[in-house]
């Protein structure tokens, strides 16, 4: 179950009640006349099912409270109540199939931020996956893939290309290019250094690293891997599964190429240098294909199951 708050004009209170009264999947319905004071209005709030999420909000939208009022939705951890039940029942479909797309669209909205935060998480990241290279560690390499942002934005991308939003592909592209050539860049500048000093004694990489060489050794089992990744991580979004998102980082070697590229660079492995380059663009396309993918078989399965309730995706009566 999810609970919505809306603050409401007063003159559209009697609308919105009308209205979660009628939709299956909302209970629990509260109205505290003039509780809102910026903006002004009445407070409302309701228990609604999450597969009945989208067609509350649009009709919430199309009273215009997005603008003249407040919405807000969040997840209810444990909720005892019969009314409840009953409400999750009566709703198309089940919540863990719902994808409440205001909600994912915050999310990649989120992702495709260039902000500190991320770069910091991707430096430390690639960092991590550098030095896994240099030692031939697996260990280190599973850190550095679980401690990747960069799941976010490819996400964005595919949430894009599903909705024909050039603008939201272009801005998480942008933030992928500019992350990751910081990253790779720091971590290239680090290596050298360090090599320059003795820290790294090696004049190159090993030719036999039998426990980190998929990450410069792309095969098909990478693109199906990244393609299973991909499709795991849109669903693990969508259903709102945050502890499946951890198993997606660790499948895929993102964060492992781009950390075996920069020592790679400073050591100046030709070899490697090519092999990482085609991880990276093996793992991007196979999880864009599969996310892509993912949200669009979502899409149609979840008409399917409005049809047979009898309404449209958008809620309506058809």
């Amino acid at each position: 179950m999810l609970h919505l708050r809306v603050i409401v004009p007063a003159d559209r209170t009697e609308a919105v009640c009308t209205m979660l009264t009628a939709s299956h999947g909302a209970t629990n319905l509260v109205v505290i006349p003039d509780a809102a004071r910026s903006p002004r209005g009445d407070l409302v709030t309701s228990d609604i099912a999450r597969e009945a999420a989208n067609e509350v909000l649009a009709d919430l939208r199309a009273l215009g409270l997005e603008r003249d009022g407040s919405i807000a939705i969040e997840k209810i951890d444990l909720s005892l109540s019969d009314a409840a039940e009953i409400a999750e029942e009566r709703a198309p479909g089940h919540g863990d199939d719902a994808v409440v797309w205001a909600e994912l669209d915050r999310q990649v909205s989120e992702g495709t931020a260039l902000t500190w935060t991320f770069v910091t998480f991707l430096v430390l990241s690639t960092q991590l996956a550098a030095i896994a290279a240099l030692i031939d560690s697996p260990v280190l390499l599973v850190g550095a893939m679980v401690l990747g942002p960069e799941f976010a934005a490819i996400a964005a991308i595919c949430y894009g290309l599903t909705r024909r939003q050039p603008w939201r592909i272009a801005q998480a592209t942008r933030t992928l290019v500019i992350g990751f050539l910081i990253a790779i860049a720091i971590t290239y500048v680090c290596a050298l250094v360090s090599h320059w000093i003795g820290v790294i004694e090696m004049s190159r990489l090993p030719d036999e690293r039998p426990l980190t060489a998929f990450i410069y050794t792309p095969d098909r089992w990478s693109f199906i891997v990244a393609l299973l990744a991909g499709g795991a991580g849109v669903l693990s979004l969508t259903a709102g599964k945050s502890s499946a998102l951890v198993g997606v980082f660790i499948s895929v070697t993102t964060l492992p190429a781009a950390g075996n590229l920069a020592v790679a660079l400073a050591l100046r492995h030709v070899s490697e240098i090519n092999g990482s380059l085609l991880q990276l663009a093996v793992n991007f396309a196979g999880m864009i294909i599969a996310g892509t993918a993912t949200l669009l078989v979502q899409r149609a399965m979840w008409g399917v199951v409005m049809g047979r309730k009898g309404r449209t995706a958008s809620g309506q009566r058809t």
